[in-house]
């Protein structure tokens, strides 16, 4: 049985982390065990909200590369965010987790538009509430919607769910002698120059007081072990 000391979370996902070495793709065994975390933790009376990133199909800035405008390739990254926000939509309703795909561009034919108090509403039903989307705008990551809306919701937290296991003072699949660090300060993150997000989330989230976990999403139970406040991965706090 599990013992939260969370009321209201936002899970942020990364898209690569979905892939596990597959091609621009969603990793059916990593999608399953995501399912089944969230499912256990949903069941004990966590509410839920998740950002998911778009790069298991579209990296957004990268494409760049391919002489594609800053602004064009950001609203190719947000309809990637939105393809992933509807696959998540619809396995978790097929697993019996009640789910609201809400997107902060307006395409009315298959998904609702991002209200704040209906977000709250779903989330205080027991339902688990998607932000697909982006903020809507380019120039802005999904870490920057993730902090966005976890303040407009309330959440008590970010979860930052990654392929690392934690912030390490050097890239751990560079340097075998790399250190983790299982809590650090906004300010320590800063002078350090370690990169967990992109700035203007990070910024936010230490002016908002909003303390960020980053964890792997591949390790089997991670999720669970967050949510009880157990001494998974690395916590960032002011």
């Amino acid at each position: 049985m599990i013992k939260p000391i969370y009321k209201r979370v936002l899970l942020k996902l990364s898209g690569e982390a979905l892939m596990k070495g597959d091609a621009y793709n969603i990793n059916s065994s990593i999608i399953k065990n995501i399912i089944s975390e969230i499912s256990e933790i949903v069941s004990c009376g966590i509410e839920l909200a998740i950002v998911i990133g778009g790069g298991n199909i579209c990296r957004g800035i990268s494409n760049k590369i391919q002489n594609i405008d800053r602004s064009t390739a950001d609203y190719m990254g947000m309809l990637a965010t939105i393809i992933n926000s509807l696959a998540l939509f619809d396995i978790l309703n097929k697993s019996g987790i009640i789910s609201h795909v809400m997107s902060a561009i307006s395409i009315e034919k298959f998904l609702e538009s991002y209200i704040p108090l209906n977000a709250i509403k779903y989330l205080e039903e027991g339902k688990v509430v998607i932000f697909a989307g982006g903020t809507g705008n380019p120039f802005f990551t999904t870490d920057t919607t993730a902090a966005l809306r976890a303040a407009e919701i309330k959440a008590e937290i970010i979860l930052k769910a990654t392929k690392v296991d934690g912030i390490y003072n050097f890239d751990p699949n560079k340097c075998l002698s790399a250190i983790i660090y299982k809590k650090i300060t906004f300010d320590e993150v800063i002078s350090k120059k370690l990169e967990i997000m992109d700035s203007t989330a990070f910024s936010f989230c230490r002016d908002q007081k909003l303390p960020i976990r980053v964890f792997s999403i591949i390790k089997s139970g991670a999720l669970k072990r967050v949510i009880e406040g157990k001494n998974e991965g690395t916590l960032v706090y002011v």
